[in-house]
């Protein structure tokens, strides 16, 4: 079995040990040494890792798996551990984050099945290179998605398509309004942060630049902010280091759709001689997203969506945004507060967690359900279910043997006509009913009155007809749609 040297500048951090392949001297071996700078390998006496998934300014994240579990279960150790030439107060700074990361992922991992589990969060005191000297580590151990994240997929497979974006937008508002409920801000939102399982499902990744509420006088949904931010994702007040918003997340989640749409980074999309997005060159979208996607990245917090939920509103059709509560009022100018390290937030109580997850938390007020809108070829098929059905009608209201003039004859065919129109629309009949009704009625009068290859004819011509208008109608219905 290989285990990986933690300890950062290890020339040879591979280490192979045949003998942890039985199983029963993995789990009762108490410690593996690195072979090359003696590192200790196996970390609080049960974590393995395997190799190196990457590495930063601040420390690096490695795979690794638990040995006191049946399946020997995978998991994420990542290791604070920043470069050198920080100064006192930028040390710190990094340290709290990586704290408050554990923290957060302890309160939250939990209670939301798109957010990553925390395992544990421990030190390790070592002999440094020094034997004077000692150095320690901090690591938190968190669950493993195996899958991609979006920065990885957009480079393997290229731009997404407007309604895979609008999965993405969708599921990490929800995610979002989950965060932003424990009055915290996630402030580092971009597709290197939005991982994608191999069952498909998108987790939210790396808490560690989270701002948590601390107890002031600030207003809700505004936090005092540090100089933390992926460049291009951040919102002018995250950059200018003042004030963040919730609304500060949904700016960076903007971008990132941008960003999945055109193939493109932010940098080649945003001009900065006219401080705007020009992204439409690159990519074409129904206007009621790209209007969405314009409010999340207006340059003033207060011109921008408040919330999440209020975002998610805006996405569902014939929901109305003004239903969510105003937002309250801006500050004239954002301040600059020094590096405090915050309290630990006060959460809302919430339910004994249940051995299954929880779903995802939703911020959407109710919505009553409605049925599903026809596809395209539900309303062709309609269209030419219609139009036969009329033939069939005329057919057997021409051959009866009836005392009725013509005129009433007439009526009463657009009267039944109307009355299929009708029950389509109510979805009475829908989908294969059309099918069995089309080919019961067929039958019947193919039957009882044995009409010639002509009248056949007619109501197919009728059934053609009607699919012709109808397709007529759709493309000018669309036509209109994206110009209007």
């Amino acid at each position: 079995m290989e285990l990986y040297c933690t300890r950062p500048g290890c020339q040879r951090p591979q280490n192979f040990f045949g003998e942890l392949s039985d199983p029963g001297v993995l789990k009762a071996t108490r410690q593996k040494f690195c072979t090359n700078c003696g590192m200790p390998l196996i970390l609080a006496d049960r974590y393995l890792p395997e190799k190196l998934l990457g590495q930063g300014g601040f420390g690096a994240a490695y795979l690794a798996r638990d040995r006191y579990t049946p399946g020997m279960r995978r998991c994420v150790v990542k290791q604070f551990k920043p470069a050198a030439q920080l100064n006192p107060t930028q040390l710190q700074l990094a340290h709290d984050l990586f704290v408050r990361e554990a923290e957060i992922l302890e309160k939250i991992g939990q209670d939301h099945f798109q957010i990553p589990d925390l395992y544990a969060f421990f030190d390790l005191d070592v002999p440094g290179s020094n034997p004077s000297t000692t150095e320690t580590y901090f690591y938190i151990v968190q669950e493993y998605i195996d899958g991609e994240d979006l920065e990885q997929e957009l480079h393997r497979r290229g731009a997404f398509s407007e309604a895979e974006v609008r999965e993405v937008l969708k599921s990490m508002l929800e995610v979002l309004s989950f965060v932003h409920e424990g009055n915290t801000i996630h402030r580092d939102i971009k597709p290197s942060n939005i991982m994608r399982s191999r069952k498909g499902r998108l987790y939210l990744l790396d808490f560690g630049a989270i701002k948590v509420a601390a107890a002031s006088s600030a207003s809700p949904g505004q936090k005092a902010s540090t100089s933390i931010f992926s460049p291009g994702y951040a919102p002018p007040e995250q950059m200018a280091g003042g004030e963040v918003f919730f609304s500060t997340d949904l700016y960076s989640l903007a971008v990132t759709c941008l960003e999945l749409l055109t193939g493109k980074s932010p940098t080649a999309l945003y001009d900065a001689s006219t401080n705007s997005w020009q992204w439409q060159r690159y990519a074409t979208i129904g206007e009621p997203l790209a209007t969405i996607l314009r409010k999340m990245l207006q340059h003033s917090p207060s011109d921008r969506y408040w919330s999440a939920a209020e975002v998610l509103l805006a996405l569902q059709p014939q929901q109305k945004p003004s239903q969510v509560m105003p937002p309250p009022p801006m500050p004239s100018a954002p301040s600059t507060t020094a590096l405090q390290s915050p309290p630990p937030p006060v959460p809302a109580p919430t339910p004994a967690r249940s051995s299954a997850r929880k779903p995802a938390v939703q911020s959407t007020p109710a919505i009553v359900p409605s049925a599903p809108p026809r596809s395209t070829l539900a309303i062709l098929g309609s269209a030419a279910f219609t139009g036969f059905e009329g033939g069939l009608l005329a057919i057997v209201l021409y051959r009866l043997p009836l005392p009725i003039p013509l005129e009433a004859r007439a009526i009463a065919w657009l009267a039944l006509a109307l009355m299929l129109v009708f029950l389509q629309y109510r979805r009475t009949i829908e989908k294969i009913d059309l099918v069995i009704i089309a080919a019961l009625t067929g039958g019947l009068v193919w039957w009882f009155l044995r009409p010639v290859l002509a009248y056949w004819m007619g109501a197919l011509l009728l059934a053609g007809g009607c699919l012709i208008v109808t397709i007529f109608f759709l493309l000018i219905y669309r036509l209109f749609s994206a110009f209007f």
